[in-house]
C-alpha cells in the first residue's frame, strides 16, 4: 500500500526524484592532495564532461579558488563556460580547434590542443591571419587515440621554416596503462615522451593524469593533469582508494509494497521471491545513468559477476531486486525493520556509504562512467565549508 508524504514546495532538492550532493570541500582537498603528490610539478584540474558530472560552474570555481590555474576541458563550449568562473586561468581545450571556432577561442582566451595533422595545418593558417597565439601539442606515444605522430612532432620542433608565430606553450601525451603500475607500457611511453620533451626544451611538458601521478616523480614533468582522483574515484587498480568521496547520488522511494513468496519482480520475471518480501521502488533507472547491468538477474553480466547492485538506506545496504528499468529501480528491504523505510525517503545509489567504484564493478564498468552518466534529471546540492 502506498504512503503519501509532504515535501516543501519551495525546495527542489528536498523533493527531487534523483539528487546529487557534491562536496566541494572534498573536491578541493583531493586537488590539494594530488598537488602534494605531484611534487615540483604544477597541478592542473581536468573538468571535462561537466566536471565528471559534478557541474563545471561550481566545481571549476571551487578548484580555481583552491589555487588551480591550469584547466583541461573537452570542448570549446566547456571552455567558454569555465572562463566565467576561472578568469585568470589557462584553459586547454582537448578536442582542439576547427574552422568556425577560432573567434570563440580568441574571445575567451582558450588554448587549443593540436592533436592531428589536419588541425595543425588549420592552426598554421589561423596564425597567418591572426598572428601570435598559444597552443598545446598532443603527441601520441603509443595510446593510438589522439595525437601527432611522435616523429612528426619532433621534426616540427626542428623545422626552421615553421612560422615564427607558432609558439606551443605545452607538449603533452597520455598514458594507456597507468592504472596498472607494473605494466611495461608505462616505461615505454615515458621513454618516448622524453624524446618529445627534449625536442621542445623550454616548453612545459605534461604526461601524467591521475594514475600517472601515482607512478612517481619520473612521470610528473612540469604539469600534472588529475581528473578522476579529484572526484573521489579510484585511479589505480588494486590499490586502496585514498581520495575523499565527492558525490552522493540518492533516489526518492516512490512506493513500499509487500509481495508474497513465489511472486516475480520486474521485467522478464528475472527474480522469483523465495519469501514474503517488502520492496521499495525508487525513482531512478537507466535513463538516469543507473545502469541496467546492475540488475540482480536477467542481464548477461550476472553470469560473470554474481553480485548485482545495492542501495544504502536506513543504515544498511539493500540489494537491487530484478531488472532495473528506464525510470525505476526496485530494492529488497525485507531485512530492514518494518517501519524503517517509507515513501518519500531516499536511498543512496553511491556515495560515502557505497563507493562509486564498488557500484561500477557491479555494473561491469568503471567509476568514470557512473559519475558522468547520471543524466540531466538529478537536482544538485553543493556542500562547502564556510
Amino acid at each position: 500500500m502506498s504512503e503519501f508524504f509532504d515535501a516543501p514546495k519551495d525546495d527542489n532538492f528536498a523533493s527531487a526524484g534523483l539528487r546529487l550532493t557534491v562536496d566541494l570541500t572534498a573536491l578541493t582537498e583531493n586537488w590539494r592532495d594530488m598537488a602534494r603528490r605531484s611534487g615540483a610539478a604544477r597541478t592542473s584540474a581536468v573538468v571535462k564532461a561537466d566536471a565528471y558530472g559534478m557541474g563545471i560552474e561550481d566545481a571549476g570555481e571551487a578548484l580555481y579558488m583552491a589555487g588551480a590555474r591550469d584547466f583541461f576541458v573537452a570542448t570549446v563550449d566547456e571552455g567558454v563556460t569555465l572562463r566565467l568562473y576561472a578568469p585568470e586561468a589557462r584553459i586547454f581545450v582537448l578536442s582542439g580547434i576547427w574552422p568556425g571556432t577560432e573567434r570563440r577561442f580568441f574571445d575567451n582566451d582558450l588554448v587549443p590542443v593540436i592533436s592531428s595533422d589536419e588541425q595543425l595545418a588549420f592552426w598554421m593558417a589561423v596564425l597567418a591571419d591572426y598572428g601570435d597565439y598559444p597552443c598545446a601539442l598532443h603527441v601520441d606515444t603509443g595510446f593510438n587515440r589522439l595525437g601527432l605522430h611522435i616523429d612528426d612532432a619532433i621534426a616540427l620542433a626542428d623545422d626552421v621554416s615553421r612560422p615564427a608565430s607558432f609558439a606551443p606553450v605545452l607538449v603533452m601525451s597520455h598514458l594507456a596503462c597507468a592504472d596498472d603500475p607494473t605494466h611495461a607500457m608505462n616505461r615505454q611511453q615515458l621513454e618516448s615522451f622524453h624524446r618529445v620533451s627534449a625536442a621542445y626544451e623550454g616548453i612545459d611538458s605534461s604526461l601524467a593524469a591521475s594514475a600517472g601521478i601515482f607512478l612517481g616523480e619520473d612521470y610528473h614533468f612540469d604539469l600534472t593533469r588529475p581528473g578522476i582522483a579529484l572526484y573521489g574515484g579510484e585511479a589505480v587498480c588494486g590499490m586502496a582508494n585514498q581520495m575523499r568521496p565527492v558525490a552522493t547520488a540518492e533516489a526518492r522511494i516512490i512506493q513500499v509494497r509487500s509481495v508474497e513468496a513465489g511472486e516475480t519482480v520486474s521485467y522478464g520475471r528475472a527474480l522469483q521471491l523465495r519469501r514474503e518480501s517488502r520492496l521499495a521502488i525508487a525513482s531512478a533507472g537507466y535513463a538516469d545513468g543507473y545502469m541496467r547491468s546492475q540488475s540482480s538477474g536477467g542481464v548477461p553480466l550476472r553470469q560473470v559477476v554474481p553480485q548485482g547492485g545495492q542501495g544504502f538506506i536506513a543504515g544498511r545496504t539493500v540489494p537491487v531486486a530484478g531488472r532495473i528499468t528506464m525510470d525505476l529501480t526496485i530494492f529488497d528491504i525485507t531485512d530492514l525493520p518494518d517501519n524503517a523505510v517509507r515513501a518519500g525517503d531516499y536511498v543512496e545509489l553511491f556515495g560515502k556509504n557505497l563507493p562509486v567504484d564498488d557500484v561500477a564493478r557491479a555494473s561491469g564498468t568503471i567509476g568514470y562512467e557512473i559519475l558522468t552518466s547520471m543524466g540531466l534529471r538529478h537536482e544538485r546540492r553543493y556542500l562547502a565549508e564556510e
